[in-house]
C-alpha cells in the first residue's frame, strides 16, 4: 500500500514514497504479458454498436469480473485457475507447481436495461451500461448494481440446479391398438372452424375435431399415456440473474457514477448536478446530499463528473468536477453537504491558460487507493495522485499522451477532446494505469524514485509498439531557463508519439480495471476484453 514517507510531505510532482522510506530502491518495472481475450474480432469484421464494452469491474476478491456494453447487457466471468483440474497423480509427477496468474472463463450474461422513452421530455433513454459495482455477497449469491443514464438496478446472481420436463410419451404399439378405437369414434366436423390470427393479423380458419357422442374410453384408459414429469439433475447447475430492486425517477440528468459504501447498506449515485444517497433495501426513496444546481442555469460554471465513497469511512466521499477540482465531503456535517471539507485543486501557472485549458482540465474519473490515503484522478492529458492531507498540489503527475498537445485543435474538431478515460490503481497501490488512443494503455510506477512508464497495446502482442526514446535532457540551468519542470514523468518531448506518428482517435481504450490482489489488468478495446498479467 502506498503511503507517504516519514517527515515532510512529498514535493510537488514527486512520486509517492513507500512505507519503508524513500531510501529504498524503486521497484523494478513489470513485464506485461498477454493472458486472455474474449470477443476478439476478425480482421475486417464490423463491430456492432451494441457490442462495444462500456464498463468493467472486478469484485473485491477478484474471483469475478463483470462487463457491461452499449446494448444494455451485463456479462459475468469467473476465475478458473484456482481450481486445478489435474489428477493427484499428475500433480505428484510435476516437479514444481508454481503460482499461476488469474485466468477467467465466461460465466453468464443477462439483459440489464432496455431502451426507454421519456414522454414528458421527449427524450430517448439509451440502454447503455454506464457503471457496474459489485455489492456485498450473501450466502452463495452474488449481488451487483448496474446503471444506464436514468435507472439503477440491483441484480442477484445465483446457481440453480437444472430441471428437465419430460413430454407426453405413448408407446407405438399402444397407439395402434387403442388409437384405432379412438380414431373411429372421432369424426371430423367439417362445419366447425376456430378462428386464429396469423402473423399479419388476418383471421385464418382451422378445423377442430368433433368427438362423437358414441365415443367411450376403453376399459382401464390408455395405460401408455404418461403425464409430464419434472426431473432434477443434481450434477448440473446454471447461473440465474434476477432483478431484485429498481431505483428510478431520482435523476433529472445523466447518471455518471455509482459507488458502494463501506457500511454495505447504502450507495450513492451522481449525475451532472446532484448526488443522491440510497439505502439498498429501499428503492422508492433517496436523499439528496449534494446539489450544485444554481437558481439561474445561466450561472452554471461546472458539473459533477465522478463520485466515489471512501473505502473505509462510511461518512466520507469525494467527487470531481469539470473544472479539474476534487472535493472531499463529510456527511456528518449536515444533511445537505453544500460545503466541502477539503478542496484538491492545482493552480495554473501564469500565462499558461488557453482556449483548451478548462476542457482538458475536466476530470473524467477518480479512484481511492485501498487505504483511502490517496486519490487518483484522470483528466484528458494526465493522471494525478493526490494525498488527502495535502490539497494544494498532487504528489505525482503522470503525462499520458503529451504528444497530442499540439493536436488539441484537431481533437476539439472531432469531439475526441471530450472522451472520458477511466483510471485504476493496483491492489498494493504501487502502480497506476489508464488508457489512451490507438487501443494503447499506460502503466506508471507510483513509488518514490520509480521511472516505470510502460506503454502497451490491447492486442495479443502488447509490447509490439514501443514508446520512442525521449531526447536527452539538457542541463538543469537550461531547463529552468525554458521554464521546464523535470519532476514530472512521461515524455516531455512531444516529438515522436506512441504510435509511430499515426493517430487513430476512433480506437480508444476508455475502460480498464486492475485485479484487487494480483498484477492483472482487464481492458476493453471496442467489443473485445483483453487481460494482461505481470
Amino acid at each position: 500500500m502506498i503511503s507517504s514517507a516519514s517527515g515532510a510531505p512529498a514535493a510537488a510532482g514527486a512520486p509517492v514514497a513507500t512505507a519503508a522510506g524513500s531510501d529504498d530502491a524503486p521497484l523494478p518495472a513489470l513485464e506485461w504479458k498477454f493472458s486472455q481475450v474474449f470477443g476478439e474480432r476478425a480482421i475486417g469484421e464490423e463491430v456492432q454498436e451494441v457490442d462495444i464494452i462500456s464498463a468493467i469491474e472486478f469484485d473485491k476478491t477478484g474471483e469475478h469480473l463483470a462487463t457491461g456494453d452499449r446494448g444494455g447487457r451485463v456479462v459475468l466471468f469467473e476465475r478458473t485457475d484456482g481450481r486445478d483440474q489435474r489428477t493427484r497423480r499428475e500433480l505428484e509427477r510435476a516437479d514444481f507447481v508454481g503460482p499461476r496468474h488469474p485466468e477467467y472463463r465466461y460465466s453468464t450474461e443477462f439483459q440489464s436495461h432496455e431502451p426507454e422513452f421519456d414522454y414528458l421530455k421527449s427524450l430517448e433513454i439509451e440502454e447503455k451500461i454506464n457503471k457496474i459495482r459489485w455489492c456485498q455477497t450473501a450466502n452463495a449469491a452474488q449481488f451487483l448494481l448496474s446503471t444506464n443514464d436514468k435507472t439503477i438496478k440491483l441484480w442477484k446472481v445465483t446457481e440453480k440446479k437444472l430441471k428437465q420436463v419430460k413430454s407426453l410419451n405413448l408407446d407405438s404399439g399402444a397407439i395402434q391398438r387403442n388409437g384405432n378405437a379412438m380414431a373411429n369414434s372421432m369424426v371430423l366436423n367439417t362445419k366447425g372452424f376456430a378462428p386464429r390470427l396469423s402473423m399479419n393479423g388476418v383471421a385464418v380458419n382451422r378445423p377442430i375435431p368433433f368427438i362423437s357422442p358414441d365415443f367411450a374410453f376403453p376399459p382401464g384408459g390408455f395405460p401408455s399415456l404418461h403425464l409430464p414429469a419434472v426431473v432434477l439433475w443434481s450434477n448440473e447447475t446454471a447461473l440465474v440473474a434476477r432483478c431484485r430492486k429498481v431505483y428510478a425517477n431520482a435523476h433529472a440528468y445523466h447518471i455518471n457514477s455509482i459507488s458502494n459504501n463501506s457500511d454495505c447498506e447504502t450507495f450513492i449515485s451522481a449525475d451532472d448536478l446532484r448526488i443522491n444517497l440510497w439505502n439498498i433495501e429501499v428503492n422508492d426513496q433517496s436523499f439528496n446530499i449534494v446539489d450544485i444546481k444554481p437558481t439561474n442555469m445561466e450561472d452554471l460554471t461546472e458539473v459533477i463528473t465522478s463520485a466515489e465513497f471512501h473505502p473505509n469511512h462510511c461518512n466520507i466521499l469525494a467527487y470531481s468536477s469539470s473544472k479539474g477540482s476534487i472535493r472531499l465531503i463529510d456527511m456528518r456535517q449536515s444533511a445537505l453537504c453544500d460545503r466541502h471539507s477539503k478542496l484538491f485543486e492545482e493552480t495554473e501557472p501564469p500565462g499558461a491558460r488557453s482556449f483548451f485549458t478548462e476542457i482538458i482540465a475536466s476530470i473524467s474519473d477518480i479512484k481511492f487507493a485501498r487505504g483511502g490515503r490517496y486519490i487518483l484522478s484522470r483528466d484528458y492529458m494526465t493522471l494525478k495522485l493526490w494525498d488527502v492531507n495535502m490539497e494544494s498540489v498532487p504528489v505525482a503527475t503522470f503525462k499520458v499522451h503529451e504528444h497530442l498537445r499540439p493536436k488539441l485543435y484537431d481533437l476539439y474538431e472531432n469531439d475526441s477532446i471530450f472522451d472520458k478515460f477511466e483510471c485504476c490503481l493496483s491492489g498494493d497501490g504501487m502502480r497506476v494505469a489508464t488508457g489512451s488512443y490507438s487501443n494503447l494503455f499506460r502503466v506508471f510506477g507510483a513509488t518514490s524514485g520509480s521511472e516505470e512508464a510502460s506503454t502497451l497495446e490491447a492486442s495479443k502482442t502488447p509490447n509490439r509498439r514501443v514508446m520512442a526514446t525521449p531526447s536527452k535532457p539538457g542541463s538543469r540551468l537550461a531547463n529552468l531557463a525554458r521554464g521546464r519542470r523535470d519532476n514530472r514523468r512521461g515524455s516531455e518531448n512531444p516529438g515522436p508519439d506512441l504510435n509511430g506518428g499515426v493517430h487513430d482517435f476512433t480506437s480508444k481504450l476508455l475502460h480498464l480495471a486492475w485485479h484487487p490482489a494480483a498484477n492483472l489488468i482487464a481492458c476493453a478495446a471496442s467489443n473485445s476484453l483483453y487481460m494482461y498479467y505481470a
